[in-house]
């Protein structure tokens, strides 16, 4: 069924495109950014997919930031968000469709390698020094955004670089920083050198239950991109991007039919 959805799509002429602007905020391993080049990870990745394998749509990244996500949503400068909850805070006044993508990844607490240190480090937080990325939901933290909560009540540091917050760790200038699953080991790979120094905490901080955000009206349905996302599921598509970064691909996602959030 899918081959035949994707022959009849691609056939579709490039005029006759929409185009469908997708949020793209920093946030690795899914976006990175560099200077004076393109976004790059795991969401162009997912984008260019969806471009190869229809052609009624053209998924376009617009770049964005964390904060200022919400506005451009709502503002209908952006169609889609990718990789988020919309049960985080920001979401609640805004109306939109979820859909469920079937990914799951987890925030994780992560230490120095330490003599006598195991996994009862991370059980008491407090007294210790955290390293924390600025704008990020922290279930510790009863999802609270704003650096000064974060640093009076939590002794954390707020930054814009999950790689500082993970060197500060490494230079015992923070005691734990928290990031993703998924991180850790594209970090890894970078920095080979500090292979088997970081003790990364069975604990979880929170699970991502992955969902797109689609705001009203844009040129997609919920229901549409919701067969395009499984039909890449059923290629192997997701699998293949995914599963290299820890990043839990469910043979069907749950729930994909759209929910809506009401504006206030």
């Amino acid at each position: 069924m899918w081959g035949l959805l994707a022959g009849a799509l691609f056939s579709a002429p490039l005029a006759a495109q929409h185009v469908v602007h997708v949020a793209g905020a920093y946030f690795p391993p899914y976006a990175y950014k560099r200077e004076q080049a393109p976004l790059h990870g795991l969401l162009p990745q997912l984008v260019s997919s969806l471009n190869q394998f229809q052609g009624e749509f053209r998924f376009v990244i617009v770049p964005t930031s964390i904060p200022r996500r919400y506005r451009d949503f709502a503002e209908g400068r952006i169609d889609l968000a990718l990789f988020e909850n919309p049960a985080w805070t920001g979401w609640s006044s805004i109306a939109h469709s979820a859909i469920d993508m079937g990914l799951e990844d987890a925030e994780v607490f992560v230490t120095h390698v330490e003599t006598g240190r195991d996994q009862r480090y991370f059980e008491r937080l407090k007294g210790k020094r955290l390293a924390l990325f600025n704008g990020y939901h922290y279930a510790f933290a009863d999802f609270k955004t704003d650096p000064d909560y974060l640093n009076k009540t939590h002794n954390a540091t707020v930054t814009y670089s999950h790689d500082s917050n993970l060197l500060m760790v490494m230079r015992r200038r923070a005691d734990i920083a928290l990031v993703t699953r998924s991180y850790i080991g594209d970090f890894l790979g970078r920095y080979r050198q500090y292979a088997g120094q970081l003790l990364v905490s069975e604990r979880i901080d929170q699970f991502y239950q992955h969902h797109a955000l689609l705001r009203p009206g844009a040129p997609i349905s919920a229901e549409h991109f919701s067969r395009l996302l499984e039909g890449l599921r059923e290629r192997g598509v997701l699998e293949r991007l995914f599963a290299p970064y820890q990043i839990v691909v469910r043979p069907a996602a749950a729930g994909s039919s759209a929910v809506t959030g009401a504006a206030d």
